[in-house]
Order: structure tokens, then sequence, then C-alpha cells
């Protein structure tokens, strides 16, 4: 009964996620999208029944998905984009993160808690999105995407340092923190720059 409503609250927190980010036009096929998604995560819930059972390792999956496609998209900025300042955010971003990732996967083996190996397909679509873009509109999308992509990150980097259960994962979060408020400060001055 308790794996029952942990999984219920699993798949609402979900789809109130999802709902909550990204760019919704108020069609119906976005309620469809988000019903899919909800379903994919439920499914996925089903199947890695750690995850489901234990917020830290929900948590845990959810860094490293952010985390190798902050490196990921650093990377395309880094060839995509000429500007000086995007290009010096971008190294920074592969250099973090990369570290931060390097120090979840070492906590997350010590634990036994099996990481993504790959981006999801949300972080995967934005990767597409942004490689077919050049110029001006590759840095407006890349700044937009990295301003909603920190926010997100920071969100569930102090909610995990205020109410984690496990301790390294705890002390993980709140060192990284501030790191990614500095990444959010960061990237709103380049915007503020760009009008």
């Amino acid at each position: 009964m308790k794996k029952n409503i942990l999984l219920i609250s699993l798949v609402a927190a979900a789809s109130l996620f999802q709902s909550c980010s990204g760019n919704h036009s108020g069609k119906s096929g976005d309620t469809t999208k988000s019903t899919a998604d909800s379903a994919k995560v439920s499914d996925t819930a089903k199947t890695s029944g750690t995850a489901a059972a234990n917020p830290d390792t929900a948590f845990a999956n959810k860094a490293a998905v952010g985390g190798m496609a902050e490196v990921a998209l650093g990377k395309l900025a880094l060839s995509k984009s000429s500007d000086a300042k995007i290009k010096q955010f971008a190294n920074q971003m592969v250099t973090d993160h990369g570290k931060a990732n390097d120090e979840l996967t070492g906590i997350a083996k010590n634990k036994n808690i099996t990481l993504p190996a790959t981006i999801d397909a949300e972080h995967q679509a934005k990767m597409d999105s942004l490689s077919k873009l050049s110029g001006a509109e590759f840095k407006k999308a890349y700044v937009m995407a990295m301003i909603a992509g920190h926010k997100k990150t920071l969100d569930l980097m102090q909610s995990e340092a205020s109410g984690g259960q496990d301790a390294e994962l705890k002390a993980f979060a709140a060192k990284t923190a501030p790191v990614v408020k500095m990444h959010l400060d960061m990237i709103n001055k380049i915007h503020d720059s760009m009008k």
C-alpha cells in the first residue's frame, strides 16, 4: 500500500513537473503528451523499484541526467557559438557539471545506485532543437534553455539539501546548489546584456 501511494505521488509529481516545464500552448496535444510522459514515468518507476521506493535515488537520477545534459549542451555551445561570453559560460558548464557528475557517480557507486547512462528524451529534444540553430538564434535559445535548466536544477538541489534522507546525497546537493546558483546568475547577466 505504501509503495502504491509513493508511486502515485511520484507520477503526480512528474506530471506537475512536466506541466511546469517547457512551453505549453494549451492545446489538447500537450495534455496527451503529459499523460504519455506520466505513463512513461510510471513504467520507469515500476521497472526500477529502487527509484520509486527511495526519493534520494530519484534525486540522484534526475541530477545525473541534468548534469549530463549541461555538459552535452555546453559542448554543443562551444562548437556552435562564436560569442566569447557564451563560450566562456559553456566551458564553465562542461568543467563544473563534469566535476559534479563524477562526484555523484562516485556516491552512487558506493550506494549501489545505478544512474542513467544517457540523457532523457526531454533533454535530447532540446539538444536536437538547438543543434539546428546558429548565430543569434542559437545564442538566444541556448541562453533561455540554460536559464530554465538552472532554475530547475537549483530547485532540485535545494529540495534535496533540505529534505533528503541520505546524508551523502544531501551534502552533495548542499555543496552543488551554490555552484548552480552562480551559473544561473552568470547566464542571467548574459541574458540581460542581450536586451
